[in-house]
């Protein structure tokens, strides 16, 4: 049904079964914490299951400004996870190259804890901060990578 939606409105996407891929699986698993499908992520943003309501806005919003270009989670679950002692922030799943993400210095495995010098405690303060962005506006982000606080730029 979600094929269908993204299709029926011209959106193009990128199909991942898990059900024939055990890395798709674990990085669905890693991103959101679970294992249901369908899973829609537009800018960053995941859509669990069908939910026209929810996506409808999203891809309003995916039009009026650039994609940000990385998975993001909740850094507090996936750390817990990994039994590396819990660290607050929003999780980086992956970054697509050539992204704002990448551009800002971001790489699989970091947490960004900062934007703006706004703190960023889990993902959905991430995208509260993304969200308060404008086109064509600088922004700094700060992020951990292993136990090295850093910060990097970048422009939407």
């Amino acid at each position: 049904m979600v094929k269908e939606f993204l299709s029926q409105r011209g959106v193009t996407f990128q199909e991942r079964d898990v059900s024939r891929n055990a890395a798709y699986a674990a990085e669905l698993v890693r991103n959101t914490g679970q294992r249901g499908v369908p899973v829609t992520i537009i800018d960053g943003k995941m859509v669990i299951g069908y939910d026209p309501a929810q996506l409808e806005p999203l891809l309003k919003l995916n039009k009026q400004r650039p994609p940000f270009g990385a998975s993001i989670a909740d850094a507090g679950k996936i750390t817990a996870k990994l039994s590396t002692g819990i660290t607050l922030g929003a999780y980086v799943g992956s970054v697509k190259p050539g992204s704002i993400a990448a551009q800002t210095g971001l790489t699989a495995g970091d947490i960004i804890t900062g934007i703006n010098l706004n703190n960023v405690t889990t993902a959905r303060d991430f995208e509260r901060a993304l969200a308060s962005l404008h086109r064509g506006g600088r922004f700094s982000i700060n992020f951990l990578r292993g136990n090295q606080t850093m910060t990097g730029e970048g422009t939407f």
